[in-house]
């Protein structure tokens, strides 16, 4: 399938690439003499990552335990709780749905960002793309969070307030201080699921935090709905060959104004429709990952056509997607052309076993943790 240029796109607005850390540090490298990656994009929408190893992870949900179990099956975080980054120059994707059903939201999101701080360091980088549930909440839609997320946006804020709202030095800070407050209050059994009073101000609090142009929807809008690094394509739910025409930097662009609060000539922020909004949008989209045995051979042959008609548009060779959990966990399907991550490991979906995509030298591999050991499930050689 014939490679896609970083500029063959035109650029929404006109981006420059940037290098990120050259692989040149005191720290031993994967490989040693790679070249710096690349990135496209504001946000980034196109990253080269010549001869990276990439991991990419999913749906996290607010557990922040599974959250850790999954990075360190993917190599890239430390086991011995101090959060450190051990991927080297590995290049490492989560799929987005951090928001929502679990308690620990913010201090997931602080974690990937100091990682990131970290792995740039040392040549590797993390990336995220936003989910249908990031989306969500910047719109208001807060129907699926759990009552730990209310509590935790109003203890970000306080905390936030100590720091004299200095962004950086919070956020980056906050996944340390959120366990050690949890373990006062644990102590002092400070917390009450029937305190209507406080459960207003949590409401408030992530109203503040997420609404378009809030602090930490500012924070989300770093971040791509579609990412391609190398020869694959990342989003959350699926790409569609409408989306690619559209303009996949176009797109990225777009839901990072609207998240930003930027505002339309009309005078308020619009939520992209293509890329947020409806069941075939880039967030929602569930057609690759419906179950093949419970589709016709017409329907199958359907699907695979559009599949290899975006794949050949985009210049992929396969595509990952998070959004519908996998029962059978993380598995691929139509020749391998699209690997589906979601496999439900928070403890507010299936409480399942964590397993993450490995992507390394063409080959892709499906991995999981089994009594302390990482055994491989699948493998596919695009060589």
């Amino acid at each position: 399938m014939a490679s896609l240029s970083l500029n063959s796109f035109p650029l929404q607005p006109p981006s420059q690439p940037r290098r990120l850390a050259d692989s040149s540090s005191s720290f031993t490298p994967f490989n040693a003499g790679l070249k710096p990656i690349v990135v496209c994009g504001n946000p980034p929408t196109f990253v080269s990552a010549p001869g990276r190893r990439i991991v990419a992870v999913g749906d996290l949900h607010g557990d922040l335990a599974k959250a850790r179990c999954a990075l360190e099956i993917a190599g890239v975080l430390s086991s011995d709780g101090r959060d450190m980054w051990t991927g080297g120059e590995t290049v490492l994707i989560q799929l987005g749905d951090i928001l929502d059903r679990g308690g620990d939201e913010i201090a997931i999101l602080s974690l990937l960002r100091s990682l990131d701080i970290q792995a740039n360091a040392k040549g590797g980088a993390v990336f995220q793309v936003n989910g249908n549930h990031e989306t969500m909440n910047v719109n208001g839609d807060f129907r699926y969070v759990d009552s730990r997320g209310f509590d935790e946006c109003l203890d970000f804020l306080e905390y936030l307030d100590d720091c004299e709202h200095n962004w950086e030095e919070a956020f980056v800070n906050w996944v340390g201080v959120s366990e050690r407050l949890k373990d006062l209050k644990m102590s002092e059994k400070y917390w009450d699921p029937w305190n209507l009073v406080k459960r207003q101000q949590g409401v408030i609090a992530r109203s503040t935090l997420l609404k378009p142009g809030g602090p930490l929807a500012c924070e989300l809008a770093r971040h791509a709905v579609v990412l391609k690094v190398d020869d694959w394509v990342f989003c959350h739910g699926g790409l569609l060959p409408h989306h690619v025409a559209y303009g996949i930097e176009r797109m990225n662009w777009e839901v990072s104004k609207w998240m930003r609060g930027l505002r339309d000539s009309d005078g308020s922020p619009q939520i992209p429709f293509i890329a947020t909004s409806g069941y075939d949008s880039v967030v929602w989209n569930r057609l690759y990952s419906r179950d093949i045995s419970e589709l016709d051979g017409h329907q199958i042959n359907q699907i695979q056509s559009v599949l290899e008609e975006t794949l050949q548009a985009v210049g992929a060779k396969a595509m990952v997607v998070g959004h519908t959990p996998q029962t059978s966990g993380v598995n691929c399907a139509y020749d391998c052309s699209i690997w589906r991550i979601d496999v439900g490991m928070s403890s507010g979906v299936l409480d399942s076993q964590p397993e993450v995509l490995e992507i390394r030298d063409s080959k892709a591999r499906a991995i999981k943790s089994e009594r302390d050991t990482v055994r491989e499930l699948q493998i596919v050689d695009y060589t």
